[in-house]
């Protein structure tokens, strides 16, 4: 009977043992990360051999800072995939990677190096101190011949020359090994800061009925990565078209390396909550003003109201700790923005450690037509500057950001390329052209103030001037004002405009010109204001 009862013992140990998880730690280099403004999605792939029953898959070493809800797990092969769940392992930091531990060995190698060093220079300076001392007796207690003294200083000077020599040499050589452990310590404190990281762990449970090989794909969402767009514009000439360089300028700080990985860059915004907004009934009412305290509305007792009172109070807090309890949730977020979707894939791998420095790649360049005209606001400023109108600019996926403006090959400035306009062409300044001289002065001789009657009128004529240095000809657009009454009382006229567009609600005065080669072009502005002469006015 003893023996029946163990047989069966052991066999159903033996089926336990056959159908517990069997726990393997598997190694899958990141393959393809896309960058998104504010975070990144990191691919893995490993093939993996699988035996019959359940198998516990565990993929380490990766990232603390993953998104649990982004996580998507890809097989491909005879089996099943049962479950997968991650957790942050805090037993195991990043430190512990292969990478660093290299780096660690070799700074323990260095250390001990430094230690075989230090203790040679301690025998040699025991040597030292034992020719010092036996030179004081000899010289003290005996007496040499003139050919004997000189012997002995000769040994004397040659082994105190061969210590000295071997401990400066010693001294250099441990000097040389602290730098190297200084430059690896750095070189670890880059890659992860002071701060230790957990490490990140990604655990799949799969279901096989028979031994078999397979490919597993990991992807993920993790923060502390991003890009930001700037852009290179440059203009030879404004005969020619525009080239514009479309950078992505990439860091990361998770923790991981991004070895020889295939990058992409989305302009995507996948955090925003892609429920479409409802619009609920808009009831509207009489405003009925709060009674004073202490008034007692006609038709309740003064009881009952404060009974009423307490109720609503009741209500209230009941009210205001449901909606507590909604604040937990996560606030839908509505984002209206004016671009597609745009991916960038790049060819070439790059490389991305986990320092938080920006990394900056070309991933577009193009070259655009463009429509060129000088702008100038003599009123406020003498400068008259490059505008470039540029069509289909939509087509091209850009994002708004910094631009570094190059026109004729030199470096004239920076601007921000903004992209969220409603327009089918795309203004951009390219910076100030010395080439093109702007004066605004005042005619005195046309400048007055008169007063007749009840009324003053003050009159104000300005000249302005232009002139174009270039040897091409140039469009240029002069804008300046006049100003606009908002009192009946005041009446402002144009007196003369050397035929600008003037629009009398803004009081905006606009010249649009050809200006040839070297040619110069004289404007008049002049305008009158008339007013009370017991009020005063300021135009000056």
């Amino acid at each position: 009977m003893k023996t029946i009862v163990t047989i069966f013992i052991i066999l159903q140990a033996s089926v336990m043992t056959l159908y517990a998880d069997q726990e393997k730690e598997i190694k899958a280099p990141v393959k393809h990360v896309t960058v998104y403004p504010d975070r990144a999605q990191v691919t893995h792939e490993a093939t993996v051999e699988i035996p019959s029953g359940s198998t516990l898959l565990k993929l380490t070493g990766l990232s603390p800072y993953i998104d649990p809800q982004s996580i998507q797990v890809k097989g491909y092969g005879d089996f099943v995939i049962m479950s997968v769940n991650q957790q942050n392992n805090y037993l195991e930091n990043l430190e512990d990677l292969p990478e660093v531990k290299n780096i660690r060995n070799q700074i323990e190698t260095l250390q001990a190096k430094v230690e075989d060093e230090k203790t040679v220079v301690t025998v040699l300076q025991e040597k030292e101190a034992f020719l010092v001392a036996n030179r004081a007796v000899l010289i003290k207690e005996t007496t040499f011949t003139a050919e004997q003294f000189k012997n002995i200083m000769d040994l004397y000077t040659n082994s105190m020359d061969q210590v000295k020599t071997a401990v400066l040499k010693k001294t250099r050589i441990i000097k040389d090994y602290e730098k190297q452990i200084a430059a690896l310590q750095k070189q670890i404190s880059d890659k992860f800061g002071k701060q230790q990281l957990p490490s990140g762990v990604i655990t799949v449970s799969l279901s096989s009925s028979k031994p078999s090989s397979g490919k597993l794909s990991f992807s993920y969402v993790v923060s502390n990565a991003g890009w930001y767009p700037s852009y290179d514009i440059r203009v030879d000439d404004i005969t020619k078209p525009v080239t514009l360089f479309y950078k992505a300028n990439v860091f990361q700080n998770t923790g991981v390396s991004w070895k020889d990985v295939k990058l992409s860059f989305s302009n995507a915004t996948p955090w925003i909550a892609g429920d479409i907004p409802v619009l609920d009934t808009w009831f509207i009412d009489y405003y009925i003003p709060e009674p004073k305290p202490g008034i007692v509305l006609r038709g309740y007792a003064s009881g009952v109201k404060r009974a009423n009172e307490q109720v609503m109070a009741e209500m209230d807090a009941a009210k205001n700790a449901e909606m507590k309890e909604v604040e937990v949730m996560p606030a839908p977020v509505d984002k209206r923005t004016g671009e597609t979707t745009v991916t960038f894939d790049i060819t070439v791998p790059y490389t991305l450690e986990p320092d938080g420095k920006v990394q900056t790649i070309e991933i577009q360049r193009t070259t655009t037509p463009a429509g060129f005209k000088y702008l100038t606001v003599p009123k406020l400023s003498p400068l008259a500057y490059l505008t470039g109108n540029i069509t289909d600019w939509a087509k091209q996926g850009l994002i708004s950001g910094e631009a570094t403006l190059y026109f004729e090959n030199t470096f004239v400035g920076k601007s921000y390329l903004n992209v969220n306009q409603l327009k089918d062409t795309l203004t951009v300044s390219l910076g100030t052209d010395n080439s093109i001289l702007v004066k605004r002065e005042k005619r005195q001789d046309y400048t007055s103030k008169r007063t007749l009657g009840s009324n003053k009128t003050e009159t104000y004529s300005f000249l302005i001037t232009l002139r174009n240095n270039k040897n091409s000809a140039i469009r240029i657009s002069v804008n300046d004002q006049i100003p606009v009454s908002s009192n009946s009382g005041i009446e402002v006229d144009a007196v003369e405009l050397t035929g600008a567009k003037f629009n009398p609600q803004t009081g905006e005065v606009k010249w649009d010109l050809d200006l040839k080669p070297q040619e110069n072009r004289q404007l008049i502005l002049t305008y009158s204001v008339k007013y009370p002469k017991d009020k005063t006015i300021i135009l000056e």
